[in-house]
């Protein structure tokens, strides 16, 4: 049975430990850094660039964070390095970039970010990337098409299914996933409580939340989940 215990031990930093992209942007080294030195575990994105290279950065387009109306998958690894963020100093790095960062020194939860039709190749990617760091890594998706093909390439992490939906159908989907073969839930805290998530924390599943940002989310996160992803506060007790 996989180790999960390290999973919920701290507080994981969503897209690193940034300040709601005031001077530290989310998923940039900086952000990573400063999780690390926080000693928060780290939640980022990863999207595949066009040259097959994983990169980490939430969006499908640039537009957001980087005032380009481009699709972040057309574009190079080499391109996106060289893309400020926010005007910053902070370039999109990829996931050889973060995992150089980070150093094992923090548990990682990393979230693939499908594209349906268009996802060949993106799980053994990450999967070669990894090879050999040191360090605690899960693996998560919304796309059960991504989370098939790591558990067919026998990933030696953690797997787990981001989640959100109260309704039935939704619920029912989660649970067709679960057939996978996963490890954990990170799931939408402002849908929490539901029967889906009861149901595996009953048998001993690790949940985790998204996104906490004030004190009720955080008290909702720690009544029916068993550790948050955080963003814009210091979560350490006073």
């Amino acid at each position: 049975m996989r180790d999960t215990t390290w999973l919920t031990r701290h507080p994981i930093a969503h897209r690193g430990y940034h300040d709601l992209n005031t001077s530290v942007f989310e998923n940039t080294l900086a952000a990573f850094q400063r999780a690390a030195d926080a000693g928060f575990s780290i939640e980022c994105d990863l999207q595949f660039a066009a040259d097959a290279v994983p990169v980490v950065f939430h969006d499908d387009t640039l537009e957001r964070l980087c005032a380009l109306k481009l699709r972040t998958r057309d574009k190079l690894s080499s391109e996106l390095q060289q893309t400020a963020v926010g005007g910053t100093r902070e370039r999109i790095p990829t996931l050889a970039d973060m995992l150089k960062t980070v150093r094992g020194r923090v548990p990682l939860v990393i979230e693939l970010k499908g594209q349906p039709g268009d996802d060949d190749g993106f799980a053994g990617a990450v999967l070669e990337t990894l090879e050999g760091y040191a360090g605690p890594v899960a693996l998560m998706s919304f796309d059960h098409a991504l989370l098939r093909d790591l558990k067919e390439l026998e990933a030696p992490y953690l797997l787990g299914l981001t989640a959100e939906g109260v309704r039935e159908e939704a619920l029912a989907g989660h649970e067709k996933a679960w057939q996978i073969g996963l490890d954990f839930v990170s799931y939408n805290v402002h849908h929490l409580p539901n029967a889906f998530v009861a149901r595996l924390r009953e048998t001993g599943t690790p949940v985790i939340s998204w996104t906490v940002r004030n004190q009720e989310a955080r008290d909702r996160s720690f009544e029916f989940a068993d550790q948050m992803t955080f963003e814009g506060f210091d979560p350490r007790p006073m």
